[in-house]
């Protein structure tokens, strides 16, 4: 099983990403493979899927993305090809949010995602969607990946980001973390 794969970008196609480690193509299905830029080395967060018939490789841009996507094949009757177009079209706070507030009609918006599957995914998930050692809100998200652009390490940033005042906005949060990363 793999974890992550390090390489270079080498092609990045409408849902898919080639990275080259030590000469080998991975192909792997992204749910934002323009995150990537090609010819850039860069690091790919990976699930590997495995069935009788195909063996497929899921990759994320970030930790926290890998395993909200691990938290959703979870759900019964969602697998890995629902899952990405899920990621794709909303952001990892986003999805948290509308599950544990019970929200449907967010839910819903996704494809092939009926009445039926979104109450799955609020009965299976609601309550149990900490992600990367936080509680996924929209605050904790926001702040976690405008570290991570600013060049922090992912590591690094989950260790301080339960540490910051949740109930300032969002620029004092970040304010706050900067702070705390220096230290």
């Amino acid at each position: 099983m793999y974890s992550y794969i390090l390489g270079n970008i080498e092609s990045v196609n409408s849902s898919s990403i080639v990275v080259d480690n030590n000469g080998i193509g991975y192909l792997i299905y992204v749910a934002n493979p323009y995150a990537f830029k090609e010819g850039e080395t860069d690091k790919v967060y990976v699930y590997q899927h495995i069935r009788e018939d195909e063996m497929t490789l899921f990759g994320f841009k970030t930790l926290v993305e890998k395993e909200l996507f691990l938290k959703l094949i979870s759900v019964k009757g969602l697998g890995p090809k629902m899952a990405l177009p899920i990621l794709a079209m909303g952001s990892v706070s986003g999805i948290a949010d509308a599950i544990n507030r019970e929200n449907l009609l967010y839910l819903k918006k996704f494809p092939k995602i009926g009445d039926k599957l979104a109450k799955q995914m609020v009965l299976d998930l609601k309550g149990k969607l900490e992600v990367g050692g936080m509680v996924v809100d929209s605050t904790t998200d926001e702040v976690y990946e405008a570290l991570l652009a600013l060049g922090y390490k992912d590591k690094d940033v989950k260790n301080i980001i339960g540490r910051v005042n949740k109930e300032a906005s969002i620029e004092e949060q970040i304010k706050e973390a900067l702070r705390l990363m220096i230290k």
